[in-house]
């Protein structure tokens, strides 16, 4: 399924993943602010899934100038003037999440192509109405994100055909959070992987993390995996290394929300733990990234932004009040995994090893 859509132009439909797997509602938003708000609380996440919503949004943005022009605002036909309230609504949309890196470059990219386009746009010699500018941008702004939306499926197919290559017949492995169709616009990453495995004949079985504190893995990968037929059980966090000790896990496929150029990353927290398990007992440990995730303009995770959420994620999951009023509470969405826990990185252009800062460098200077 497709986590996000574009629906003609004016419209982002989205489905609420606060509500699963008790229900399945999908969300059609048309106001860019509305997307923002969506990142924010969660009702779309995972990197490559907020990057394409926030093009979406976007575009949402660009209908609303439009919309605005065509009520009379003249100063919107002005090239510089559209430009800067299309910006406006970008940082915005920048604002909503920090540590994703996705979500930067996808917003980036939208405007990097706004700017191309837009001088083209707003041309008086073109022999049409300068007011049917604003309208011409949401079309290529529209364009442009569905481009990238159907990449990410393709990306996430080759990512797929990468990784299941690691697997053997048999393996049980183990992933942390969600990193499935749900966290991009559609198969996933880490659990693209496991699609991939399933789908060549192999016979996997998937321990599942339940994620504390929002459960990404219990509410959504577990449901994933019983929607696609692969054999899964869930454990609470701090069982890994019990299962790893006893044989029953084979390799360790993650997803990643920003990588550094040499290969630290950042993934949903509790992902370092899992790592550290891993190489203790001798498991595989592989992050699936996509190209878009990995930030060169980063030496090391200690230059990663890590957000902090609020303390109602910890002292009331789902809503039930657990701890004692008053208690202090941290609230780091993510941590950050060094290099040297991870054995290889799965990239759409195949399998990275060390030493990660040349090889990463080599991928895009390759591509």
């Amino acid at each position: 399924m497709r986590t996000v859509q574009l629906v003609d132009d004016s419209c982002v439909r989205m489905i609420n993943q606060r509500l699963l797997p008790r229900e399945e509602v999908w969300l059609e938003l048309t106001d860019y602010r509305q997307v923002a708000g969506c990142i924010c609380d969660l009702t779309v996440r995972g990197a490559p899934a907020i990057g394409v919503a926030a093009a979406f949004g976007l575009v949402l943005a660009a209908k609303e100038l439009a919309e605005r022009a065509g009520r009379g605002e003249t100063e919107l036909l002005d090239l510089a003037t559209y430009l800067g309230r299309l910006e406006t609504a970008a940082e915005e949309l920048r604002r909503t999440r920090p540590t994703a890196v996705n979500l930067f470059w996808a917003i980036d990219r939208m405007m990097l192509a706004a700017r191309a386009h837009a001088p083209k746009a707003f041309a008086p010699n073109r022999g049409e109405p300068l007011n049917g500018a604003p309208a011409e941008m949401v079309a290529f702004l529209a364009a442009e994100a569905q481009k990238m939306a159907d990449e990410d499926v393709d990306v996430n197919r080759r990512l797929g055909h990468y990784g299941q290559q690691l697997i053997r017949d048999g393996d049980s492995l183990l992933t942390h959070c969600n990193a499935g169709a749900l966290a991009t616009v559609d198969y996933g990453t880490a659990l693209g992987v496991f699609r991939a495995a399933h789908n060549a004949g192999k016979r996997i079985h998937v321990y599942v993390d339940e994620t504390r504190p929002v459960l990404q893995g219990a509410r959504l990968t577990a449901w994933e995996m019983l929607k696609e037929g692969i054999p899964a059980t869930l454990i609470t966090d701090n069982m890994a290394g019990h299962f790893m000790r006893l044989g029953g896990v084979q390799a360790v496929f993650v997803g990643a929300d920003r990588m550094c150029a040499n290969g630290d990353f950042a993934n949903k927290i509790g992902t370092y733990g899992v790592a550290v398990l891993a190489r203790e007992h001798g498991i595989p440990f592989y992050p699936v990234v996509p190209t878009s995730t990995i930030d060169l303009s980063l030496g090391s995770g200690e230059a990663i932004p890590i957000e902090e959420r609020k303390p109602d994620e910890v002292t009331h999951p789902g809503g039930v009040p657990l701890a004692p009023e008053g208690i202090k509470v941290a609230n780091p969405a993510f941590d950050v995994t060094p290099h040297k826990y991870i054995t290889g990185i799965v990239t759409e252009k195949g399998v990275i090893y060390p030493p990660f800062d040349v090889n990463l460098r080599r991928l895009f200077q390759d591509a």
